[in-house]
């Protein structure tokens, strides 16, 4: 991956809280003190508290988005779980690039390459008009709190390496549609040019002690538990399958619900809302996201760089988690 340059933080941060949702008013209000979220970049809106927003409804958020935050915001933190859709289109995608309806008539079909992949600095709003968005998402509002402070104590963590790496972990699984991405896993060891951060590959079926786990990505309808052990703030963790994203799926459901990774200590994921397919530019590219994150971006960042056809994926988690980013230097 190329170079990239500086990083979102708190100041360019847009937070849109939806005062029709008690859950999104709290963790809202709970973010935009927690992280310092200037008063002029939170959007206060109405929305209906149900899975899928309308065609009509997306355009009227979409405009609010556009004509009443700054110029200076480049990416949205969406105070919320559910609206997570616009018809077959995940909200994340659709706003930050714009919605796709035909993508409903054949969600198996290819679909707009994200501009986002070929950017490489912290500016995309105001060089290619996108806005990465992410959504504080979690089961309860205490686990969003707890998501939350995961990502406000990864900051910097990594900057100058540690004496015991973290961990990421590709898990290669028997699930032949599902385990796709196993070919674009790097190899095990040590990440080239990165202190402190190792790639370990490991099998879904014989899952070694998970530890100080900074990255998980495998591919199954529903990983085994516990997920994992010990999570280090900052985690980043997904599973290729057709529904994860659904955001309503009650955890028992037969395709896990991303929000399992967040219950279990990730701090980011990201899941498709409506039928994929396989294709592996639908998903998170191993390599790409590992080497972003350790870049120093953000998670917001990180997982959008990884996804080259997002339109049917929600990204959800704590936007400004980033370990690897540089420490700031001492003040005067």
């Amino acid at each position: 991956m190329p170079r990239l340059y500086g990083r979102i933080t708190a100041d360019e941060l847009g937070l849109v809280i939806n005062t029709a949702d008690p859950y999104s008013v709290t963790i809202g209000e709970y973010y935009a003190r927690r992280r310092g979220i200037p008063e002029a970049n939170i959007l206060r809106v109405q929305l209906p508290l149900r899975a899928s927003l309308s065609r009509d409804e997306f355009t009227a958020l979409d405009q609010a988005v556009r004509s009443r935050l700054p110029e200076s915001v480049n990416g949205l933190a969406l105070a919320w779980v559910q609206p997570y859709a616009v018809e077959c289109n995940s909200l994340t995608s659709a706003l930050a690039q714009g919605l796709q309806p035909d993508v409903c008539a054949h969600s198996c079909a290819p679909t707009r390459v994200s501009p986002y992949t070929s950017y490489f600095g912290a500016r995309p709003w105001l060089v290619i008009g996108l806005r990465p968005a992410m959504q504080l998402a979690a089961r309860s509002v205490p686990a969003a709190m707890a998501m939350i402070e995961r990502g406000i104590a990864s900051d910097h963590m990594l900057a100058a390496g540690s004496a015991e790496p973290a961990m990421a972990y590709l898990a290669a699984t028997p699930d032949v549609h599902r385990n796709v991405r196993e070919r674009l896993f790097p190899p095990a060891g040590p990440v080239p040019g990165v202190a402190g951060l190792e790639v370990a590959r490991v099998r879904s079926d014989a899952l070694p002690p998970m530890r100080r786990i900074l990255a998980y990505e495998t591919g199954l309808a529903r990983v085994p538990g516990p997920l994992g052990g010990e999570w280090l703030p900052g985690a980043l963790a997904d599973h290729l399958t057709s529904a994860g994203g659904q955001l309503e799926r009650p955890p028992a459901d037969v395709q896990m619900n991303i929000l399992d990774w967040i219950d279990a200590g990730a701090t980011a994921s990201y899941g498709s809302v409506s039928e994929p397919c396989n294709h592996l530019q639908k998903f998170p590219h191993p390599q790409a996201l590992i080497q972003a994150y350790a870049q120093g971006v953000s998670a917001l960042e990180a997982y959008w760089h990884s996804v080259a056809w997002p339109a049917q994926g929600v990204f959800v988690g704590e936007p400004l988690a980033a370990p690897f980013a540089p420490l700031p230097p001492p003040t005067p």
